[in-house]
């Protein structure tokens, strides 16, 4: 991703880089050689200090399936891995808006942790936190998780707090019971469901409490799914 600024397919009012408009990078996105010259560089200096990573993350300030080598950069990461620090994981958090994408969609099962966004199925729901900023089909957007056979992590943030008007507490029946059947259909390997960490740009959010992602979390155990809770 660009440096000094976000690019995003969705315009989260939870997003911990802020709103879209706020923060247009004025750079391009680095090459999928600058990428794999400062990834080896990092890695054969972790190498001579005697300091291996656990995993090597894509995230950050935007969707990183988004770059135009995506895919070509996830097989870079890969063999740099496999050279350096064959025992570390490669992980790539994406908001599920590129995996229509064959190529992408390829890259993301050759990783050992994919982790896709569902915060919700309630369509009005996503249009109102996550806020895409181009089509959205999430009918066909499950299918396509569903497509990875497993081999994905979903990760959804549970909020609560008074939006524009509208309440967007999603850890109630009304979202939870159609967000567990969905996950149901896709299976994936492990449910990641968390909380507000950090500041939002949109202030009137509040956190889940514990208690409320634990019965969620037990609803997702109860449906035979792994599940993991961040407060």
């Amino acid at each position: 991703m660009p440096g000094d600024g976000k690019l995003c397919s969705f315009d989260c009012i939870y997003c911990e880089c802020g709103f879209n408009a706020d923060f247009r990078p004025t750079s391009t996105r680095p090459s999928r050689q600058e990428v794999y010259t400062a990834l080896e560089a990092k890695l054969i200096e972790m190498k001579h200090e005697g300091i291996g990573p656990d995993v090597l993350t894509f995230a950050g300030n935007g969707e990183p399936t988004l770059h135009p080598h995506f895919p070509e950069i996830i097989y870079d990461t890969l063999y740099l891995r496999d050279k350096y620090f064959p025992l570390a994981k490669v992980s790539v958090l994406s908001n599920s808006t590129n995996i229509f994408s064959d190529s992408v969609f390829q890259a993301l099962k050759q990783v050992d942790n994919n982790i896709l966004k569902l915060d919700t199925v309630n369509i009005d729901y996503i249009h109102r936190l996550n806020r895409p900023t181009g089509h959205y089909d999430l009918e066909k957007l499950v299918d396509r998780m569903i497509a990875f056979g497993g081999q994905c992590m979903i990760q959804t943030i549970f909020l609560k707090g008074i939006s524009g008007g509208f309440d967007m507490n999603n850890t109630t029946d009304e979202y939870v019971l159609p967000w567990l059947e969905s996950l149901k259909r896709i299976n994936p390997r492990q449910v990641m469901i968390y909380t507000i960490d950090r500041e939002t740009p949109d202030k009137s959010l509040l956190k889940s409490t514990p208690e409320e992602l634990d019965a969620i979390a037990e609803k997702v155990k109860h449906a035979g799914l792994s599940v993991s809770v961040s407060y």
